[in-house]
């Protein structure tokens, strides 16, 4: 009789522990259930704002590049507009070339600077003395063919508008300029003289200078004092209207 009702204790308890295993094994997995649906929301969730962060970032890219090509376009249109400059001068003592450099600036031109092959120097420039190489070179015509380093810069075929600066040298303008005058062709450019003196007047250069040339289109130059101002050299250029020419 005891056996029996130990037996059955024994099997009541197997029965017991049984079904709590089996309680515990439900809530476990219905707990990575859960878990694995909030993992699953939650990297849905990721990818979707991953998605949308992309397509933001896409749509700043695309605007970003439509703004960079219409201002390219812009820049371009401008410079079709406006004429293409080019400044040449030759500068003895540099009044001519800070005249120049004021130009260009004013312009929005470029510098092409007339370099003699041999150069000038303090003593070549003194007009006083009858056996200094300027004064020999004013004697004797033939002596003015001053040779240049450059004759032609890559800018002069684009070229719309061409000032030509120079110094006056006994009522002309400086022969160095001569050599970049003859070996260059002016068609359908507009040249524009101007000169730096002391004392001197532009006189007849600008036209000797055009008839020497035989091409382009020649326009009245401007003389200015050594040393002259800024503004009114700047006043000058504006008074121009390159974007006509």
């Amino acid at each position: 009789m005891k056996k029996a009702i130990v037996m059955a204790g024994v099997l009541f308890a197997l029965t017991m522990t049984a079904g709590c295993g089996s309680q515990n094994q439900d809530h476990v997995a219905t707990a990575e259930s859960q878990t694995q649906d909030t993992a699953g929301g939650s990297g849905t969730a990721a990818q979707s704002e991953n998605t949308d962060q992309k397509q933001t970032d896409g749509d700043r890219t695309d605007t970003a590049e439509a703004d960079v090509i219409e201002e390219a376009l812009q820049d371009n249109e401008n410079t079709e507009k406006s004429s293409k400059v080019l400044v040449a001068y030759y500068s003895a003592t540099g009044n001519t070339k800070a005249a120049a450099e004021t130009i260009a600036d004013a312009a929005g031109g470029e510098l092409f600077e007339l370099q003699p092959a041999e150069a000038y120097t303090t003593e070549d420039l003194d007009y006083n003395d009858p056996e200094s190489r300027v004064c020999k070179e004013h004697e004797d015509p033939d002596l003015q063919d001053v040779k240049l380093e450059e004759v032609t810069p890559e800018s002069f075929p684009n070229a719309d508008v061409v000032f030509l600066g120079y110094p006056i040298w006994w009522g002309e303008a400086a022969w160095p300029v001569n050599e970049f005058v003859k070996e260059n062709d002016f068609t359908g450019k507009t040249v524009i003289p101007f000169c730096t003196s002391a004392s001197s007047s532009l006189g007849d250069s600008g036209e000797n200078l055009a008839e020497m040339a035989g091409t382009g289109e020649w326009q009245e130059g401007k003389r200015f004092s050594s040393g002259a101002a800024e503004e009114e050299i700047r006043n000058w250029v504006e008074s121009l209207d390159l974007s006509a020419k």
